[in-house]
């Protein structure tokens, strides 16, 4: 008799993780990507400076042109970042109504991971580690992990 435990079978399908350095998965996901930072930008009304630093640090001229042509294949490290803003993005919508929740980036924020910051500002001041931190702090807020 086997004492190992079994986990019943889940009736919801298990999420399969995406690859990012597969470049078909890039080329399917990316186009979608920078779509949605643009509609993310502008919902939070942030300056095209503080954009292109979002993206990695990013050249005028090169993001000017994804903004007018966005279908390319971003590399890992810009889509990672966006996936991680359009995930800040909906958990701030799912735990607020919609104008708290485009608001919310810019708020100085009590929450000593901010330091009394506006979220806007962790994240331009700590990049990608930044967003992630953000993005696992709403998470955990509203009951995600």
């Amino acid at each position: 008799m086997s004492l190992a435990y079994a986990y019943p079978k889940s009736r919801f399908e298990t999420a399969v993780l995406v690859d990012l350095n597969d470049r078909a998965q890039r080329e399917r996901l990316s186009s979608s990507a920078l779509k949605g930072f643009f509609q993310l930008l502008e919902a939070w009304q942030v300056r095209d400076e503080d954009a292109r630093e979002l993206l990695g640090g990013l050249s005028s001229s090169t993001f000017y042109d994804w903004k007018k042509n966005p279908d390319r294949v971003l590399e890992v490290d810009r889509i990672t970042r966006i996936s991680y803003l359009l995930g800040i993005y909906k958990a701030l919508h799912i735990l607020y109504g919609d104008k708290l929740a485009d608001e919310w980036v810019h708020l100085a924020n009590s929450n000593p991971v901010f330091n009394g910051r506006a979220p806007l500002a962790f994240m331009l001041g700590g990049g990608l580690l930044a967003m992630q931190t953000v993005r696992r702090l709403l998470d955990a807020r509203r009951g995600g992990l």
